[in-house]
């Protein structure tokens, strides 16, 4: 009976590990002037900056937009319909170029992008990492991190993507996770 739930255990171990294996991040960038331009802001709004549709991972669909000096981020077939299309935070704020992709068996199911958010105090600009998960009918951010007041804001990011992607409830906020920071 012991060396079957041993070897029961080691089948359990080798199986989560495997599964881990499969999980992998591939980068993309986000340069506005190799996207096609979606909407063009109108000259009587002076809160639209416009909306772009650019390439992704394995040509996956990133949608970018501007309005009011908020960008707004999503992704896949639709992605302009999705929740994460709406999503945004309360400060100013831009987008880094750098994208990365989280794969599990080479198919994306969620991002990290760090954010640039203005300080209201002046001097250094806040740096958050947001994580989406990709699904379709359901891509909304799912976890906000702030970059400065978490030494390990990465590692936080991806465990948030692998462990909490795919089954978010996009009716919810982005869970805060770490220490706030600018975030509160």
């Amino acid at each position: 009976m012991k060396s079957f739930l041993a070897t029961l255990v080691f089948w359990a171990i080798l199986a989560v590990g495997a599964q881990a294996a499969s999980i992998d991040s591939a980068y993309t960038k986000i340069k506005l002037d190799n996207c096609q331009v979606q909407e063009i802001p109108a000259a009587d709004e002076g809160t639209f900056g416009g909306s772009w549709l650019c390439a992704g991972y394995k040509g996956m669909p990133v949608y970018v937009a501007e309005g009011d000096l908020r960008m707004f981020v999503s992704f896949g077939i639709g992605a302009e319909g999705e929740r994460a299309a709406e999503q945004t935070l309360p400060n100013f704020n831009t987008v880094n170029e750098t994208l990365e992709w989280r794969l599990r068996d080479g198919e994306a199911f969620a991002t990290i992008l760090r954010w640039f958010i203005d300080n209201p105090e002046g001097g250094k600009p806040g740096s958050i990492l947001i994580v989406t998960q990709v699904v379709p009918g359901a891509t909304c951010q799912i976890a906000r991190i702030d970059a400065r007041a978490n030494q390990n804001a990465n590692q936080m990011a991806r465990q948030a993507a692998d462990t909490m992607a795919g089954h978010y409830d996009c009716s919810q906020e982005p869970q805060v996770l770490g220490t706030p920071g600018a975030l509160n």
